[in-house]
């Protein structure tokens, strides 16, 4: 099978291309790159799509890089393809950042791919990811305390900047793709870093691949087909797991994701961890982060009993705490120093951050179609207190006046009293009148102005679920 044959029937089985596509096409002047650019050149008219290139120089290797940009600008020129260049000063951002030299390479990178997405209205982004480069991400994945995502390897085609990112060579090899460039009659540029062992991709290609290419020459075509049967199964498991995950989870004002334990339980395992994914991909858009195993694991753990009290510090600032049966996900800045002032609307129900809701109900209008199983009335007389009703988080010095009592109670005292967690008593929602009078403590204790049973003189009704 020719290169091109090749290559086509990976395009129309992953439908990675339609008529008046337009592609822009990521150029190193590296040899799969070349390649990649010089195929849709041939290609263009019988694929029926629009064709540019974009090249980031990294400014890693100074004049070299720079003449990387010179040789793709040339090729663009004898062609007739619109170039889009950019130079990324990675040695300034590395000074300022201190990070991962390639992590951060390929932030910036696709970071510009994104920003010429949209100015080009581009709908594909092109890279020249091979078969190769799928064994090593295999390879490397193993090595690594990955999930089973990670070692489903590079995807053929995956969401990017509003419209796709495609990789059409990843069932050809680089020797394949070597050989189509020298049939072409075409030159690339080498990247001398390519031949150093600095990296682990690069010691991975050096000296694992060869040993495990002498075994089995087809090593690279056996991988292509392991990962693509994972991919295919994974991709019904997600369906099942995405189908709990609407079913068992709470999202509270958009940043707080509760999870009833006792559902997730029922699931299998194979679905409680790619539950447990689908959440991380709600908190991190790293996706080095989504695939820790380590992460994956401790979560995990966390979900073994419904018993007790129980938290796990995540990373960027997230944490996540088991209570009463309930794991909940939030930003720890949130627990701590939560300060809101939400007005209560009557006839309107309002979510809490405990997980509670509430309406305020003209006793009149009380029908059972408001109320379910768990929901819990209490009576008052709306001439009693200040209204509108307010909730707030704590503040010092906040006091209750309880039936029976001829103080007010502390609330930092209730809550210990009550026994609420401390990472939780500084969002805890409370109910406070227009007079900065707290009247109730949602979920915990009602003040002395409600009751359970209705008074001849009660006209409204908080309904707490």
């Amino acid at each position: 099978m020719s290169f091109e044959v090749k290559v086509k029937l990976f395009i129309e089985e992953e439908q990675l291309l339609q008529q008046d596509d337009h592609l822009l096409i990521a150029v190193s002047g590296g040899v799969d790159s070349m390649a990649l650019l010089h195929y849709f050149v041939m290609m263009q008219e019988q694929w029926g799509v629009k064709i540019e290139a974009i090249h980031v120089d990294h400014m890693l290797r100074g004049e070299e890089s720079a003449k990387d940009r010179d040789f793709v600008q040339q090729y663009c020129e004898t062609h007739h393809i619109p170039l889009h260049a950019k130079a990324i000063p990675i040695p300034a951002i590395l000074a300022m950042e201190n990070g991962n030299v390639q992590f951060i390479c390929r932030q910036e990178r696709y970071r510009y791919f994104q920003e010429m997405m949209s100015k080009t209205n581009a709908n594909k982004l092109v890279t020249a990811h091979h078969a190769d480069d799928q064994l090593e991400s295999v390879l490397m994945a193993l090595t690594k305390n990955a999930t089973m995502n990670a070692m489903q390897g590079i995807r053929g085609k995956r969401d990017f900047a509003g419209g796709s990112l495609i990789r059409p060579f990843l069932t050809v090899t680089k020797s394949e793709i070597r050989a189509y460039l020298s049939r072409q009659g075409l030159t690339y540029r080498e990247d001398a870093s390519n031949a150093k062992d600095d990296y682990v991709r690069n010691r991975f290609r050096h000296h694992i691949v060869p040993l495990l290419e002498a075994e089995n020459p087809k090593v690279t075509e056996q991988v292509h087909h392991f990962t693509k049967f994972l991919q295919e199964d994974n991709e019904l498991l997600m369906a099942l797991a995405q189908d709990v995950f609407s079913r068992i989870v709470t999202v509270i004002n958009g940043n707080t994701y509760c999870v009833e334990i006792d559902a997730l339980q029922l699931e299998p395992l194979a679905l409680q961890r790619r539950f447990i994914l689908i959440l991380l991909n709600y908190l991190y858009k790293d996706s080095n982060t989504i695939q820790s195993y380590a992460l994956l694991s401790s979560i995990l753990k966390l979900c073994d009993t419904t018993t007790g009290y129980a938290e796990v510090h995540l990373p960027e600032n997230f944490i996540a705490v088991r209570r009463y049966g309930t794991l909940t996900f939030q930003k720890k800045a949130l627990v701590e120093t939560a300060q809101y002032d939400l007005i209560v609307k009557p006839d309107e129900w309002m979510v809490l951050s405990n997980r509670k809701r509430i309406r305020l109900v003209e006793r009149a209008n009380v029908s059972q179609a408001l109320l379910t199983n768990t929901a819990q009335l209490f009576y008052f007389n709306a001439s009693q207190l200040k209204l509108p009703l307010v909730i707030r988080a704590r503040k010092e010095g906040d006091r209750m006046l309880l039936k029976g009592m001829e103080q007010p109670k502390r609330i930092s005292r209730l809550f210990i009293d009550e026994k609420i967690p401390l990472n939780e008593r500084n969002s805890w929602p409370l109910l406070v009148s227009q007079a900065n009078e707290v009247v109730a403590v949602i979920g915990v204790r009602m003040g002395m102005f409600f009751s359970t049973s209705p008074q001849s003189d009660d006209d409204t009704v908080l309904i707490v679920d």
